[in-house]
């Protein structure tokens, strides 16, 4: 599976991106991140990066509707992974549009980001 829901522990999200993501894994993964937002209120969420092959080629990659119903209750997103994915994962996650501060940490970095989300 290319993305999965990882934990949620007292208010952190994890998720896991590895392979080549699809749309349908990522709406799947937004719809459940949405309901434990619903129950939870503010989150905050880590996305660990691992093994990862790019995205699925076509389709609708611009469905803004997730951001734009649950980026008011998200406080802060790290994401970490090897770093050439770092611009693509930024532009993807339309780092410059979020309403939260979103940070990308290389994959040794993970102590560092988990710090950052505390913050």
């Amino acid at each position: 599976m290319a993305a999965e829901l990882v934990s949620v522990d007292d208010g952190l999200v994890t998720l896991r991106v590895s392979g080549r993501l699809t749309q349908s894994e990522l709406a799947s993964l937004q719809q459940r991140s949405a309901g434990i937002i619903r129950q939870t209120g503010t989150v905050r969420v880590l996305v660990l990066v691992e093994h990862f092959e790019g995205w699925e080629q076509g389709g609708q990659w611009d469905d803004f509707s997730f951001q734009e119903a649950n980026d008011p209750h998200i406080a802060r997103m790290a994401i970490v992974g090897d770093e050439k994915w770092r611009d693509l994962a930024l532009l993807f996650t339309s780092k410059d549009l979020r309403q939260f501060p979103l940070e990308y940490f290389a994959a040794d970095q993970l102590a560092a980001a988990r710090a950052w989300l505390a913050a």
